[in-house]
């Protein structure tokens, strides 16, 4: 049984005893007390992680503790006892607050079972909060969610920038939350009072995105019946989102390139030009490095993007953002409810590859709630891994190149994890798992390698002219 500390509430102190001596051969701490009241006093005075209190007392009953237990101490879960066991002090008892019901006379191992699962509903809520308060303090920056040292850098990148106008240019797989990132930017900025107007642009024909970035006047083309303001103009003084700008036609990417170098715009079928007041903010799931060796992608205009450039990494390279993340999303789906999550479930959410990343995450866990019928999340409603997932490196092609290269045990351990880390592709809790250790054992591993191989590069003798 967990460790903790129990109230038993009850009029009769025969059973008092009784139950005080139960718990405590399973370790507990127990106190005791003869009415409502007193209970309510020494809860006063201190915290416990479960009450056990009889309904029938003389004066305060139990249904009428369980209230009160709920205004003093909220995050207690109390059990309630009694000889006369019934559906309809039951349904009472549930709806005052209480976690659970048993009724007398119980076998010790009903009530220890009981015990045992309110003290586990205490641990998890206890842990829940320290979530919560860990979301608290990493989400100082409105729905921008994260833990890990990359999360924490971006936070203090956003402090830096968010009161200027230079361009950003935010990279990062697909889900990762780049359109969050410039939100944020956003509205912790001197612009945040002015408009945020973000556009996909593989979402709209080029013919029309040109009209919709630059606006067109009337009689520009067929169905102008009237001028229009493109989203430059409309953003005055605000911030203009360019997702997916990787997807950007070449004609379009030139037109925009003049934009952002003369800071003005030219409608369409239009003569005149109006200057703008917009900061932009583009963001892209590609490589832009790629695109523009291939000559997708025009230099000049990836150059006048990346005045700012902010890469978000994928959820598999920073794991330690799971639990938060897990958490924050609970509560913007939890509708009322007051959903959970055991350490089981997070152990299993953070084994998974998330390839869609923090928006397949917050799917995953929109889904478990609507399925589970408790506030548990179980892990029956969470995905389940890839097929391959807890496929371990392959064992014939490590042992033909130890035998090829003649490696020693050494060696041979860190080819191993190499092929474990390539199987899982890069996903270090996966590795650690599969290679049965825990993750900072699997880090040091690494360091002591790239130390190694540095001091071996060093080490090497200076090679001698030939003599003669």
């Amino acid at each position: 049984m967990p460790l903790g500390r129990l109230l038993i509430v009850d009029d009769d102190s025969a059973l008092r005893g009784m139950l005080s001596s139960l718990f405590e051969e399973r370790g507990l701490v127990s106190e005791e007390a003869g009415s409502g009241t007193e209970a309510l006093e020494k809860l006063g005075q201190a915290d416990y992680d479960v009450v056990l209190s009889d309904i029938k007392m003389p004066g305060m009953s139990g249904i009428d503790l369980v209230a009160e237990v709920r205004k003093l101490r909220p995050e207690t879960p109390v059990v309630l006892m009694t000889a006369f066991g019934s559906i309809a002090s039951a349904v009472g008892a549930m709806r005052a607050g209480a976690l659970d019901y048993i009724t007398k006379p119980f076998e010790p191992e009903v009530v220890s079972l009981t015990i045992e699962r309110a003290l586990e509903r205490r641990s998890l809520e206890q842990e829940n909060r320290r979530l919560r308060r860990a979301v608290d303090q990493t989400s100082a920056l409105g729905d921008l969610i994260g833990a890990s040292p990359a999360m924490r850098e971006i936070f203090a990148l956003i402090g830096k920038i968010a009161h200027n106008s230079s361009n950003v240019l935010i990279t990062g797989e697909s889900g990762t939350g780049k359109e969050v990132v410039a939100r944020t930017i956003h509205f912790y900025g001197a612009r945040a009072e002015k408009p945020f107007l973000p556009i996909n642009c593989t979402a709209i024909p080029e013919g029309l995105l040109e009209s919709e970035l630059f606006g067109h006047v009337r009689g520009a083309f067929t169905g102008a019946y009237t001028s229009k303001k493109g989203l430059f103009e409309q953003a005055g003084g605000g911030t203009l989102f360019l997702d997916e700008i990787g997807d950007l036609g070449g004609s379009l990417q030139a037109k925009l390139l003049r934009v952002l170098q003369d800071r003005e715009i030219r409608p369409v079928g239009g003569n005149q030009t109006f200057p703008i007041d917009a900061r932009v903010i583009a963001a892209t799931n590609k490589d832009l490095d790629l695109e523009m060796k291939e000559g997708r992608f025009r230099e000049d205009l990836f150059y006048r993007l990346n005045v700012i450039p902010i890469h978000i990494p994928p959820l598999r390279e920073r794991p330690e953002d799971i639990p938060v993340l897990a958490r924050g999303f609970l509560e913007r789906h939890a509708a009322g409810r007051h959903p959970y999550l055991s350490q089981a479930v997070l152990d299993h959410l953070m084994t998974l590859p998330w390839k869609g990343n923090a928006r397949e995450l917050e799917n995953a866990l929109e889904r478990a709630l609507a399925l589970e019928g408790s506030d548990e999340i179980s892990v029956e409603s969470m995905p389940n891994p890839p097929a391959d997932a807890g496929n371990e490196a392959d064992p014939g092609r490590l042992l033909c190149s130890a035998h090829a290269r003649q490696l020693s045990l050494q060696e041979l351990e860190e080819l191993y994890m190499d092929q474990v880390l390539e199987r899982t592709g890069g996903n270090k809790v996966k590795a650690a798992r599969i290679l049965g250790i825990d993750r900072k054992t699997l880090y040091r591993r690494a360091e002591r390698r790239i130390l190694r191989e540095k001091s071996s590069t060093s080490c090497r003798p200076i090679p001698t002219s030939p003599t003669t």
